[in-house]
């Protein structure tokens, strides 16, 4: 017998005693010595690429699966691993003895990595699985992992960045047209993902080895103490009778809806996240309270990097309906974000551009999401997070002409939209303004700074969308003259509005300034307007014409270029 064979029936009874020895059956794991031979005879099986070796291979390898699943609940070992490499066995074998791997793939994910998966070792035996297969998962069971991303979510943010290259190669196998939208808020709330985590380790023990959805019916016990307690005593749940075991002044309950849902394994849709919610508040509290844990400061600096490669994604193969749903809630969250300065700066900075990149690619976007974008620019002055979203979305509206030359309905809403938020902040310009600089405090002058930035970008959205849709222009030269008189407003406001209403004297040059880039025919460029992307190679003259904006009378040329540009 060769050794080959020796090997081969050695391994294989192993696996056949590991059911009559009362030390593994109730607990397969618990033996280190079945694993490896369960990865030796997968290696055979994969060396020989015989059917008849996995034939007589594969009913022992189903009951050790089997009986590690039902012992889950009750094992003090890892089970990760053993049915990982069950799992590839089944991936690379299972056509041949007609098993269908998708009901255990998503057993090992309920059962098992739902308990594991703050283990370092499974975490990454885990990670390593999917990006191996990540191909046969897609095609084969393509709703697997798009339902679990709450779950892998869960085992990034607390495995933290030595995961995250692996990660990376999974993750956009998280992204479906079911998991898309749902996808966004928790990666936005990865950071209260991890308060959260710890705060169940602290409160009930390791999270190796226990699913987290066993917290409610652990508590249960308790909430019926409580109601009992108030039904004789009345004192209510909240209260407490006046007592309280907790010294911690941001207890978090544990069992609360909201925080379940925060820690769910599978997705099931949008759920709503009250950001003034109790949980929530709590939650915020014992992350700033406390000095951040290196688990909270790898998620910070990771999350930013997974949405990067959520929108490059979402812009290269989601289709428009699905990016069209996600804009009205990512202005929805903008000023919603972990409160953190870096984070929140780098996170909104890459909302920004994404919102930006999808208005450019679809400028119709805008026509269709008028309702929501007019609700964003009514809560302008509600905080400094919404008045730069809604200075770009200012910005937004004036370039693309409020979605386009077909949509003048729109566009018309849009505009009445932006005339009101210019008049009703007219006035508190010029409150502003007369009052003495020295006795305004740094609050107040970020604050009037803020607002003539954003009263600039309305006139020039003002301008330009008239541009777009001529029977506007009466109404534009109106509210732009109404600027442009009111002689105490901030001075960069009346001047731009001055130098708008100028422009609009000559419709040819106001054409080309602030006019469309593309033809209502769907040309590149229009007849008469300046494609200024090209003027480095295509521009009659080479002198800026800021050079020549201050000369006075008719223009003169007894100069050289010499005398304009330095030379190198």
């Amino acid at each position: 017998m060769s050794e080959r064979d020796v090997g081969w029936d050695f391994h294989l009874r192993k696996l056949s005693i590991s059911g009559r020895d009362s030390n593994t059956a109730n607990d397969p794991a618990s033996d280190p010595a079945l694993l490896l031979s369960v990865k030796k005879l997968h290696e055979l099986c994969k060396t020989e690429n015989s059917e008849d070796l996995v034939a007589r291979v594969y009913p022992q390898i189903n009951k050790i699966f089997q009986r590690a699943v039902a012992s889950l609940a009750q094992s003090r070992t890892s089970n990760g691993l053993l049915l990982l490499a069950i799992l590839q066995f089944y991936l690379d074998f299972g056509e041949l003895v007609l098993h269908d791997a998708d009901p255990s793939l998503r057993t090992f994910f309920r059962s098992c990595l739902s308990r594991e998966f703050a283990d370092p070792a499974v975490a990454k035996a885990t990670l390593e699985f999917l990006s191996i297969n990540k191909k046969k998962l897609l095609t084969s069971f393509p709703s697997l992992l798009p339902q679990f991303f709450p779950l892998l979510l869960k085992l990034i943010a607390w495995n933290g960045e030595r995961l995250e290259k692996l990660f990376l190669k999974v993750f956009p196998g998280l992204m479906s047209p079911g998991s898309f939208i749902p996808l966004f808020p928790y990666l936005l709330d990865l950071p209260i993902l991890v308060v959260a985590l710890e705060k169940v380790e602290k409160s009930s023990g390791p999270l190796i080895g226990s699913s987290i959805a066993s917290i409610q019916k652990n508590t249960a016990p308790k909430m019926l103490l409580a109601l009992m307690d108030e039904a004789y005593t009345g004192s209510t749940i909240e209260d407490g009778g006046g007592y309280s075991e907790s010294e911690d002044s941001s207890a978090i309950d544990v069992a609360d809806p909201f925080f379940l849902e925060l820690l769910k394994d599978e997705n099931d849709g949008i759920a709503e996240r009250p950001w003034s919610s109790p949980v929530m508040t709590s939650i915020l509290q014992a992350a700033f309270n406390t000095p951040y844990s290196d688990r909270l400061k790898a998620v910070l600096s990771m999350a930013p990097r997974l949405l990067d490669v959520y929108f490059s994604v979402a812009l290269r193969d989601v289709n428009d309906s699905l990016i069209c749903a996600l804009i009205p809630l990512l202005m929805l969250r903008f000023a919603t974000i972990f409160s953190d300065k870096i984070f929140s700066y780098e996170v909104r900075k890459r909302l920004l551009e994404f919102l930006l990149s999808t208005f450019q690619r679809s400028p119709n976007f805008i026509a269709l999401l008028k309702k929501p974008i007019m609700d964003r620019l009514g809560e302008a002055y509600d905080s400094p997070d919404k008045t730069e979203l809604a200075l770009q979305l200012c910005w937004a509206i004036g370039e693309h002409g409020g979605g386009g030359e077909s949509h003048k309905d729109e566009a018309r809403e849009l505009f009445e939209s932006l005339e009101l938020l210019l008049y009703e902040n007219l006035s508190s310009s010029r409150l502003g303004m007369t009052q003495e600089v020295s006795l305004l405090s740094d609050k107040d002058t970020y604050r009037s700074s803020s607002q003539s930035r954003l009263l600039c970008f309305v006139v020039t959205a003002i301008a330009k969308l008239a541009t777009h849709h001529r029977e506007l222009l009466p109404r534009a030269r109106v509210s732009l003259g109404k600027v442009a008189r009111s002689r105490i407003s901030d001075a960069r406001v009346c001047r731009r509005a001055c130098d708008f209403l100028g422009l609009m004297k000559d419709p040819a040059i106001c054409s080309s300034i602030l006019g469309p880039s593309r033809s209502p025919q769907g040309t590149t460029q229009k007849v008469g307007s300046i494609n200024w992307n090209e003027g480095a190679t295509k521009m009659i003259a080479h002198i800026p014409f800021y050079i020549l904006g201050e000369q006075e009378g008719p223009p003169f040329h007894d100069f050289s270029f010499s005398d304009v540009i330095p030379r190198i």
